[in-house]
């Protein structure tokens, strides 16, 4: 057995003890809610529904909408039900109007031995699918031991995630040998796993690329357009992170004409920092999640919410997408932005996508800003309509092969699942 798996093992059993005073901290900052705390433990569960039980887990909304996709094309069979699994409330409540029949939601067990026990035990699952870089040792123990099938999809590492694993590579091993199937998102992270597994990891590219576009309400979407732009155009910054916010501004701020601005951290918790600042720049500021109505008067439109992406970038002219400006992120995936027909203009720290980027920028679908100066610049191109065109041919190029990956991944999915219908 080796150390890393006798330190985590001992670590979990400690947090055990602590877990009262853990989720009871966890509930007085927000990201707990009490009446779910017992799917936290894995006590006083709903009934398994009958018949084969695939279970998909995910950290939080964007895993859970790649798992979700999966989960739509999983239900083709009578007899399969899904259980989806996420850590983050934000998650949950994303999930909670959009889940489709047979399937439901709980919060991620925490991995102690007992609870992964528990859970395990409970749900029987036949097919046990984790997305990207959740990685659980405890529960993939109790799942492999089960006899389910185990599936590591759209797996993604960043190289700081790739050197903690290479520090404990006989615990990498057994924890990564324990999925019958491991496909990776990107070519860096296939070779890490391959290093980490020793065993082969297939390369099906990015589920999030063969995604639809975010939906949105048409009846919103007319009357943001009506109060809040008033024929004004409309710049989004998306995703951002801490300091991304003042960048943009810095950039945007003191265009002529004036236009609508919209801003959609990636982590709406930061919104009472976020009005902060706001209030020091003298912007007139409505808040989206306290029903604020936004006029042509707002300067700004803080959109503080989950789940209504798809009304933000439909109202905008321009998107900023963060996660790229901020280092040691890696980026944000622009491709819904792009469904529906807006060029990305992002930071120069998008390592997380260095596969990406690259085609999109030669396609001229996205584009690289690198001071508050060049976004301005970026910006003002679009605005103006003087910016280079899209090339449709390389763009429309690039998402018909990003369908195959979703294609792939439920092919090896369904064998595991079904091996019984397979040649």
């Amino acid at each position: 057995m080796s150390l890393g798996r006798v330190l985590y093992g001992l670590a979990t059993r400690s947090l055990g003890l602590a877990l009262p005073l853990l989720l009871s901290a966890r509930v007085r900052s927000g990201k707990e809610d009490t009446a779910r705390l017992n799917e936290r433990r894995a006590r006083a569960l709903p009934p398994r529904p009958p018949g084969r039980l695939v279970w998909l887990h995910g950290a939080s909304v964007g895993e859970s909408m790649v798992l979700l996709g999966l989960a739509e094309r999983l239900l083709d069979r009578d007899d399969i039900s899904v259980l989806m699994t996420s850590q983050t409330l934000t998650s949950a409540n994303m999930l909670a109007t959009r889940l489709p029949d047979r399937t439901f939601h709980q919060m991620a067990p925490i991995d102690t031995p007992a609870i992964a026990q528990r859970f395990i035990r409970h749900w029987r699952p036949d097919l046990v699918v984790f997305a990207e870089g959740e990685i659980w040792p405890n529960l993939l123990r109790e799942a492999a031991q089960s006899g389910a099938g185990m599936a590591l999809v759209n797996a993604r590492m960043t190289e700081k995630s790739r050197e903690g694993w290479a520090r404990w590579p006989g615990f990498a091993r057994t924890v990564f040998a324990r999925f019958d199937v491991i496909l990776a998102a990107d070519i860096g992270t296939a070779g890490a796993l391959e290093s980490l597994s020793g065993k082969p990891v297939g390369l099906p590219g990015n589920l999030k690329a063969a995604l639809p576009p975010p939906l949105a309400s048409t009846e919103e979407l007319d009357m943001l357009k009506a109060s809040f732009l008033a024929e004004r155009p409309c710049l989004l910054a998306a995703s951002t992170h801490p300091g991304e916010e003042s960048v943009f501004l810095d950039a945007v701020e003191t265009l002529s004409p004036r236009p609508a601005l919209i801003l959609a951290p990636r982590h709406p918790e930061r919104a009472d920092a976020i009005m902060t600042d706001l209030a020091a720049r003298g912007l007139k500021t409505a808040r989206r999640s306290k029903g604020d109505t936004p006029t042509g008067e707002t300067d700004i439109l803080l959109a503080d919410t989950i789940g209504e992406m798809g009304l933000w970038y439909r109202l905008a002219d321009a998107v900023f997408l963060g996660g790229a400006t901020a280092e040691g992120i890696g980026g944000h995936n622009p491709i819904e932005p792009l469904q529906l027909g807006k060029r990305v203009i992002t930071g120069p720290h998008g390592f997380n996508f260095s596969e990406v980027f690259p085609e999109l920028e030669a396609a001229g679908a996205l584009c690289i800003a690198n001071d508050r100066n060049a976004l301005r610049t970026l910006v003002e191109a679009e605005l103006s309509g003087t910016a280079a065109p899209i090339d449709k041919v390389r763009l429309d190029g690039f998402f018909a092969r990003a369908a195959r990956p979703m294609d792939e991944t439920l092919a090896t999915l369904r064998t595991l699942l079904l091996p019984e219908t397979t040649e």
